[in-house]
Protein backbone atom coordinates (compact mmCIF):
# COMPACT_ATOMS: atom_id res chain seq x y z
CA UNK A 1 0.00 0.00 0.00
CA UNK A 2 2.95 2.66 1.23
CA UNK A 3 4.93 0.76 -1.88
CA UNK A 4 1.85 2.09 -4.52
CA UNK A 5 1.16 5.24 -3.11
CA UNK A 6 5.15 5.79 -3.41
CA UNK A 7 4.91 4.50 -7.20
CA UNK A 8 1.99 6.80 -7.88
CA UNK A 9 2.40 9.62 -6.28
CA UNK A 10 6.00 10.98 -4.81
CA UNK A 11 8.20 8.78 -7.96
CA UNK A 12 6.74 10.61 -10.69
CA UNK A 13 7.58 13.85 -9.33
CA UNK A 14 11.04 13.32 -8.03
CA UNK A 15 11.82 11.88 -11.76
CA UNK A 16 10.54 15.17 -12.69
CA UNK A 17 13.07 16.69 -10.76
CA UNK A 18 16.29 14.47 -11.36
CA UNK A 19 15.79 14.47 -14.66
CA UNK A 20 16.25 18.10 -15.12
CA UNK A 21 19.66 18.27 -13.88
CA UNK A 22 21.48 20.68 -16.01
CA UNK A 23 24.06 18.52 -17.76
CA UNK A 24 21.01 15.94 -18.68
CA UNK A 25 19.15 18.62 -20.44
CA UNK A 26 22.08 19.70 -22.61
CA UNK A 27 22.50 16.31 -23.94
CA UNK A 28 18.74 16.54 -24.53
CA UNK A 29 19.29 19.31 -26.83
CA UNK A 30 22.54 17.47 -28.49
CA UNK A 31 20.08 14.87 -29.36
CA UNK A 32 17.30 16.03 -30.53
CA UNK A 33 17.92 19.16 -32.09
CA UNK A 34 18.86 17.66 -35.40
CA UNK A 35 15.32 15.50 -35.79
CA UNK A 36 12.69 16.11 -38.57
CA UNK A 37 9.84 15.33 -39.29
CA UNK A 38 7.67 12.23 -37.42
CA UNK A 39 9.30 10.68 -34.32
CA UNK A 40 8.43 7.74 -31.63
CA UNK A 41 10.08 8.85 -28.05
CA UNK A 42 9.69 5.86 -26.12
CA UNK A 43 9.12 6.70 -22.10
CA UNK A 44 8.18 10.64 -22.94
CA UNK A 45 8.19 10.54 -18.84
CA UNK A 46 6.79 14.10 -18.01
CA UNK A 47 7.82 15.75 -21.37
CA UNK A 48 11.19 17.32 -20.60
CA UNK A 49 12.30 17.09 -24.13
CA UNK A 50 9.37 19.02 -25.85
CA UNK A 51 11.33 22.15 -26.14
CA UNK A 52 13.98 20.49 -27.79
CA UNK A 53 12.45 19.02 -30.85
CA UNK A 54 12.81 21.87 -32.85
CA UNK A 55 12.01 20.93 -36.32
CA UNK A 56 9.54 17.97 -35.26
CA UNK A 57 5.87 17.65 -37.29
CA UNK A 58 4.49 15.32 -34.64
CA UNK A 59 5.47 12.93 -31.87
CA UNK A 60 4.20 9.40 -30.64
CA UNK A 61 4.74 10.00 -26.71
CA UNK A 62 4.64 6.40 -25.95
CA UNK A 63 4.59 6.31 -21.98
CA UNK A 64 2.71 3.17 -20.11
CA UNK A 65 2.80 5.08 -16.42
CA UNK A 66 -0.62 7.32 -16.74
CA UNK A 67 0.57 8.81 -13.33
CA UNK A 68 3.94 10.32 -14.73
CA UNK A 69 2.51 11.12 -18.20
CA UNK A 70 -0.10 13.65 -16.21
CA UNK A 71 2.44 15.77 -15.45
CA UNK A 72 3.33 15.98 -19.08
CA UNK A 73 0.11 17.38 -20.15
CA UNK A 74 0.53 21.39 -19.76
CA UNK A 75 3.46 20.98 -21.66
CA UNK A 76 1.90 18.97 -23.97
CA UNK A 77 -0.92 21.27 -24.48
CA UNK A 78 1.60 24.01 -25.39
CA UNK A 79 4.15 21.81 -27.59
CA UNK A 80 4.26 24.02 -31.36
CA UNK A 81 3.95 20.58 -32.66
CA UNK A 82 1.40 17.66 -32.71
CA UNK A 83 1.67 15.13 -29.77
CA UNK A 84 0.17 11.60 -29.55
CA UNK A 85 -0.17 9.52 -26.03
CA UNK A 86 0.34 5.89 -26.86
CA UNK A 87 -0.50 4.01 -23.36
CA UNK A 88 1.58 1.01 -24.49
CA UNK A 89 4.87 -0.90 -23.83
CA UNK A 90 8.34 -0.68 -25.54
CA UNK A 91 7.84 -4.59 -26.04
CA UNK A 92 4.89 -4.34 -27.91
CA UNK A 93 4.97 -1.28 -29.63
CA UNK A 94 1.68 -0.80 -31.99
CA UNK A 95 3.58 0.32 -35.33
CA UNK A 96 3.93 -1.36 -38.57
CA UNK A 97 7.35 -2.88 -39.46
CA UNK A 98 9.58 -1.06 -41.10
CA UNK A 99 7.40 2.32 -40.53
CA UNK A 100 9.25 5.10 -38.93
CA UNK A 101 12.42 7.44 -39.74
CA UNK A 102 13.23 8.24 -35.67
CA UNK A 103 12.79 6.67 -32.41
CA UNK A 104 13.81 8.35 -29.24
CA UNK A 105 14.48 7.16 -26.17
CA UNK A 106 16.25 9.41 -23.19
CA UNK A 107 17.11 7.63 -20.25
CA UNK A 108 14.54 4.92 -20.39
CA UNK A 109 16.30 1.59 -21.89
CA UNK A 110 17.46 1.31 -18.33
CA UNK A 111 13.73 0.87 -16.58
CA UNK A 112 12.31 -1.45 -19.58
CA UNK A 113 11.62 -4.85 -17.85
CA UNK A 114 12.69 -6.96 -21.35
CA UNK A 115 14.97 -4.74 -22.74
CA UNK A 116 16.15 -7.36 -25.76
CA UNK A 117 12.20 -7.68 -26.79
CA UNK A 118 12.28 -3.48 -26.67
CA UNK A 119 15.10 -3.51 -28.65
CA UNK A 120 13.70 -6.29 -31.38
CA UNK A 121 10.50 -4.01 -31.22
CA UNK A 122 12.22 -0.89 -32.08
CA UNK A 123 14.10 -2.51 -35.11
CA UNK A 124 10.97 -3.96 -36.28
CA UNK A 125 8.89 -0.62 -36.48
CA UNK A 126 12.17 1.15 -37.62
CA UNK A 127 12.65 2.05 -41.63
CA UNK A 128 15.39 0.45 -43.16
CA UNK A 129 17.30 4.33 -43.04
CA UNK A 130 15.53 5.13 -39.99
CA UNK A 131 17.56 6.07 -37.03
CA UNK A 132 17.41 5.25 -33.19
CA UNK A 133 18.24 7.57 -31.17
CA UNK A 134 19.32 7.57 -27.59
CA UNK A 135 21.31 8.45 -24.53
CA UNK A 136 21.39 6.69 -21.37
CA UNK A 137 23.28 5.50 -18.25
CA UNK A 138 25.27 2.46 -18.25
CA UNK A 139 27.83 -0.17 -16.65
CA UNK A 140 30.67 1.64 -16.44
CA UNK A 141 33.18 0.40 -19.14
CA UNK A 142 36.40 0.64 -17.20
CA UNK A 143 35.82 0.70 -13.03
CA UNK A 144 35.44 -2.45 -11.81
CA UNK A 145 34.77 -1.00 -8.10
CA UNK A 146 31.79 0.99 -9.72
CA UNK A 147 30.36 -2.12 -11.40
CA UNK A 148 30.29 -4.12 -8.59
CA UNK A 149 28.43 -1.20 -6.63
CA UNK A 150 26.34 -0.65 -9.65
CA UNK A 151 25.26 -4.99 -9.48
CA UNK A 152 24.91 -4.30 -5.49
CA UNK A 153 22.67 -1.54 -5.60
CA UNK A 154 20.29 -2.53 -9.06
CA UNK A 155 17.85 -4.97 -6.86
CA UNK A 156 17.32 -1.14 -4.82
CA UNK A 157 17.81 0.89 -7.17
CA UNK A 158 14.62 -1.17 -9.48
CA UNK A 159 11.98 -0.80 -6.01
CA UNK A 160 12.42 3.16 -5.43
CA UNK A 161 12.83 4.06 -9.62
CA UNK A 162 10.62 2.15 -11.40
CA UNK A 163 12.48 -1.05 -12.45
CA UNK A 164 15.66 1.03 -13.05
CA UNK A 165 18.69 -1.13 -13.93
CA UNK A 166 22.07 0.73 -12.97
CA UNK A 167 24.33 -2.05 -14.29
CA UNK A 168 22.94 -2.39 -18.17
CA UNK A 169 26.16 -2.67 -21.00
CA UNK A 170 23.93 -0.63 -23.53
CA UNK A 171 26.22 -1.17 -26.00
CA UNK A 172 26.52 -4.43 -26.10
CA UNK A 173 22.90 -5.10 -26.20
CA UNK A 174 22.07 -2.37 -29.45
CA UNK A 175 24.96 -4.80 -31.16
CA UNK A 176 23.06 -8.11 -30.34
CA UNK A 177 20.17 -6.44 -30.99
CA UNK A 178 21.53 -6.53 -35.21
CA UNK A 179 22.10 -2.49 -34.89
CA UNK A 180 25.34 -0.46 -36.09
CA UNK A 181 26.33 2.27 -34.26
CA UNK A 182 26.93 5.47 -36.27
CA UNK A 183 27.25 8.26 -33.20
CA UNK A 184 28.86 7.18 -30.25
CA UNK A 185 30.25 8.99 -27.11
CA UNK A 186 30.56 7.85 -23.50
CA UNK A 187 30.98 10.71 -20.83
CA UNK A 188 30.08 11.83 -17.10
CA UNK A 189 27.33 13.93 -16.10
CA UNK A 190 27.94 16.76 -13.80
CA UNK A 191 25.55 16.71 -10.53
CA UNK A 192 25.08 12.76 -10.72
CA UNK A 193 26.31 10.42 -8.29
CA UNK A 194 29.35 8.46 -9.77
CA UNK A 195 26.68 5.22 -9.61
CA UNK A 196 25.20 6.32 -12.35
CA UNK A 197 27.45 8.80 -13.71
CA UNK A 198 28.51 7.59 -16.65
CA UNK A 199 26.22 7.50 -19.82
CA UNK A 200 26.21 6.67 -23.66
CA UNK A 201 24.84 9.14 -26.54
CA UNK A 202 24.69 7.07 -29.64
CA UNK A 203 22.68 7.10 -33.02
CA UNK A 204 22.42 4.18 -34.05
CA UNK A 205 20.55 2.15 -37.15
CA UNK A 206 19.70 -1.16 -38.59
CA UNK A 207 22.17 -3.67 -39.97
CA UNK A 208 21.80 -3.70 -43.54
CA UNK A 209 20.54 -7.25 -44.14
CA UNK A 210 22.48 -9.82 -47.24
CA UNK A 211 19.55 -10.09 -49.59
Amino acid sequence: MIYQFYQRHIFPHLLNQVMQTASLMDRRRELLLPLEGEVLEIGFGTGLNIPFYGNVDSLYALEPNPDIYQLAVERVQHAPFFIKHVQSSAEKLPFADASLDHIVSTWTLCSIADLEQALAEIHRVLKPTGTFHLVEHVKHPNSTKIQSLQTLLTPIQKRIADGCHLNRDIERQLLQAKFKLIEKEYFDAEGIPAVAQTMLLARVQKLETPH
